[in-house]
């Protein structure tokens, strides 16, 4: 049996058959129990989340519901700020509590979501194994022992344990995406300025967003409704731009599709997987274009995106880089961006530059570009981490573009496998309807029915 999203706990929480206090102790409780293994958490804000679960039931009781989030718990990434709580961004270097709630805090609570608590993370989301020397190794809960990937991998995997049903990550160069498709799940990374990052302790803010993580697309698109708009304290962020038409039918999608095996070394299952996910969108009506972005080599793309981060990340941890609390290898790589010539990293933000153009070239007159999410699956803790985990996922971050990624089964029917769809800016609901659509795909279904097996 598929456990429920939160669009079906919130029918719970409306016909009574549940409370979100009730919701709020079970959540408790698989965290503190049967899930501490997979060490998806930092901080448990136990107290604030059962007054904040009490006074939605009270609300509730009372007629004034705030919307379909309100009881509903959640949990945020630990470098996004939660009152009373340190923000440690997967380090031991900070101490202090933060003062104010992120804003995405904010928006989440102010419409009744209940905090629950904060995520483990790749030391200073500087990664995709949530390997953290600080905080344990997070765990997938689809196969203990394997990464839930990065460097959101707590938020991927609270989810995955069903210890809560909706989070927030942040993604640099896929680490909202990657950890999703690691752990069977839906996410989005979303327009860049489209959700505030107020109170995100950055990696880079070049290329930072922060996205929702879930188990559908209807939870997606309540989410990123409650999150998006402009922040008077964040003066990257934007208005969402009026959107095209919403597609109506698998039938009514024109996808480019690049040349995914050329551009990376991809697991043979990862290509069959994807291979007869485009067979049955092609079955469907939609139509697939061969497309190439000129000038993308995504390794190339992912070494200037990773100068830029460790530049910038180093920037941002100012006096706290030569202090302790770091591992040695987080603390090597932002010296070496502290480090790094001004030529050198005049030559990455052009390449970053270059490449956001040559997509804004492809993506016109396309509802997408079609993609594996990554060029592998999960693996194993103390394996080599592959290099090109971000190969497919960079891009969307350089062009500031909506990417959303969703669960496949893998053709040898073990661990799932991620596609994803890169959008023209502004398009993030548009990539939401296309996921609505694709649900119903055998592929996703498949995986949808895997999904009672949390430990095969």
């Amino acid at each position: 049996m598929t456990p429920p999203d939160a669009t079906i706990l919130a029918r719970s929480l409306a016909n009574g058959t549940t409370t979100s206090v009730d919701l709020t102790k079970a959540a408790l409780a698989r965290i503190t129990g049967q899930g501490a293994h997979i060490r998806a958490f930092i901080t448990v804000t136990a107290q604030r989340a059962l007054a904040e679960a009490e006074a939605s039931d009270v609300r509730r009781a009372n007629g004034e519901q705030r919307g379909p989030l309100d009881g509903i718990p959640f949990a945020v990434k630990d470098n996004i700020a939660a009152k009373d709580v340190v923000r440690t961004s997967g380090t031991a270097a900070f101490t202090t509590p933060s003062t104010h709630d992120a804003t995405v805090v904010t928006r989440m609570c102010d419409a009744g979501a209940v905090l629950i608590g904060t995520l483990n993370m790749h030391e200073g989301a500087l990664g995709a194994s949530s390997d953290n020397p600080h905080w344990g190794a997070c765990q997938n809960p689809l196969k203990p022992g394997f990464t839930p990937g990065g460097s959101s991998g707590g938020s991927a995997a609270a989810i995955a344990a069903q210890m809560v049903p909706l989070t927030l990550g942040t993604d640099t160069m896929g680490s909202v995406r990657i950890p999703a498709a690691y752990c069977g799940l839906w996410a989005l990374k979303p327009t860049r300025g489209r959700v505030p990052v107020t109170g995100l302790a950055h990696l880079s803010w070049t290329l930072d967003t922060i996205g929702p993580l879930a188990r559908s697309p209807s939870d997606l698109a309540v989410m990123i409704g409650v999150l998006e708009g402009p922040d008077i304290n964040d003066p990257s962020s934007v208005l969402p731009n009026a959107q095209s038409s919403m597609p109506q039918s698998l039938g009514d999608l024109t996808l480019g599709v690049p040349d995914y095996a050329a551009l990376a070394d991809c697991e043979p299952v990862v290509v069959k997987s994807f291979e007869r996910l485009m067979k049955e969108l092609v079955a469907k009506g939609a139509d697939l274009q061969p497309v190439s972005v000129n000038g993308w080599l995504p390794g190339a793309l992912r070494r200037a995106g990773l100068l830029v981060s460790e530049v910038e990340c180093a920037e941002d941890f100012g006096d706290a880089l030569d202090g302790p609390g770091l591992s040695d290898t987080f603390r090597s790589m932002l010296e070496y961006g502290r480090d790094a010539g001004s030529i050198r990293l005049a030559r990455a933000y052009r390449q970053l530059q270059l490449l956001a153009t040559a997509f804004e070239n492809t993506i016109t007159g396309l509802d997408g570009l079609l993609l594996p999410t990554a060029p592998q699956r999960a693996f194993a803790h103390g394996c080599d981490v592959p290099a090109n985990q971000a190969d497919f996922t960079a891009l969307a971050n350089v062009a500031g573009a909506p990417a959303i990624t969703l669960p496949i089964a893998a053709t040898d029917g073990g661990l799932p496998v991620g596609a994803q769809i890169v959008g023209q800016r502004h398009h993030d609901q548009n990539l939401i309807a296309i996921g609505h659509l694709m649900e119903d795909l055998r592929a996703v279904r498949d995986w949808g029915q895997q999904t009672g097996r949390p430990n095969a």
